[in-house]
């Protein structure tokens, strides 16, 4: 009978290693400043082209809808392009990565931030752990870089020790 124990070092779990709540605010503090001043930005070159065009989006609705849509859509290039990353992960050093610690792909990059239109995502990341609709209705998570790395040096040290018979 050959019975080899299941060694719960393994592998990373990856619950360990979620973002926490603050980390998770400040991401979405400072990529929420980058998106309206690249907003402001494009608005100004708008401007410059065809001013009539920044009266049509003047419109209370239509603005917040066009600033809802441009947000996720930059959100989804940016996290695809940088694997995981926005400017608010690169600072705070965490990432998105799919449940099992995977890299995301560029269509759930895009499914996740497409997901962040809906109203109210933002409340529903409050509490302990932070699992807001973006990441449980795509199966992602954010995790903190340095927790990673310290459940993979555990990993690799327990290894480094097993027993083999």
């Amino acid at each position: 009978m050959n019975f080899t124990p299941q060694n719960p070092y393994d592998q990373v779990d990856y619950r360990y290693c979620r973002a926490s709540s603050g980390l998770r605010l400040a991401n979405y503090l400072i990529d929420t400043i980058v998106i309206y001043l690249l907003l402001i930005i494009l608005g100004i070159i708008i401007a410059f082209i065809d001013p009539k065009i920044i009266d049509h989006l003047d419109n209370g609705i239509i603005s917040r809808i066009v600033g809802m849509v441009f947000y996720g859509v930059m959100m989804a290039f940016t996290e695809a392009m940088l694997n995981g990353k926005s400017i608010g992960k690169y600072i705070t050093k965490t990432r998105a990565v799919n449940l099992d610690g995977t890299d995301i792909t560029f269509e759930k990059a895009f499914t996740r931030n497409l997901i962040r239109v809906i109203p109210f995502d933002a409340l529903s990341a409050l509490g302990t752990p932070s699992t807001p609709w973006h990441d449980a209705w795509s199966h992602t998570m954010v995790v903190e870089e340095k927790k990673v790395a310290l459940q993979q040096e555990s990993v690799n040290l327990f290894n480094s020790v097993k027993v083999v018979e």
